[in-house]
């Protein structure tokens, strides 16, 4: 069974359709909402096949010293897809936010982000 780690706004209708199909969900945190486990914990044994979350759970943390890629880095040593949902008009300026580390990342506008997900995970 697939399992799909997101952050806090991520949409619960796509989170619920998801479910339906047999794909279980685990809530992240950035380390400052405390909607689920910190992002920086995320270990194998955790089972994500992909993470999900808007730009600005990845980025507003930058004041308080952690970069996207502090964040992000357990989701690219377990090779976990990271998809950061941005409209499409915004994501030149998302990969600026991002930084280094946005070549890494697939963004993806919030319209597309059911089949986008269902597509990562060869669902049917």
């Amino acid at each position: 069974m697939a399992t799909v780690g997101y952050l806090e706004g991520t949409d619960p209708l796509v989170l619920t359709r998801l479910a339906a199909r047999g794909v279980g969900t685990l809530p992240l945190s950035n380390g400052f909402d405390n909607h689920g486990k910190f992002i920086t914990s995320v270990s194998g044994r955790d089972g994500l096949d992909l993470v999900v979350g808007y730009l600005h759970k990845f980025t507003r943390t930058q004041r308080q010293g952690f970069r996207p890629r502090d964040l992000l880095q357990p989701c690219l040593d377990y090779g976990i897809t990271v998809m950061v949902l941005v409209p499409q008009s915004d994501q030149a300026l998302a990969r600026q936010a991002l930084g280094s580390i946005s070549d890494a990342m697939r963004l993806v506008d919030p319209a597309q982000m059911f089949d986008s997900i269902v597509q990562e995970l060869a669902l049917s």
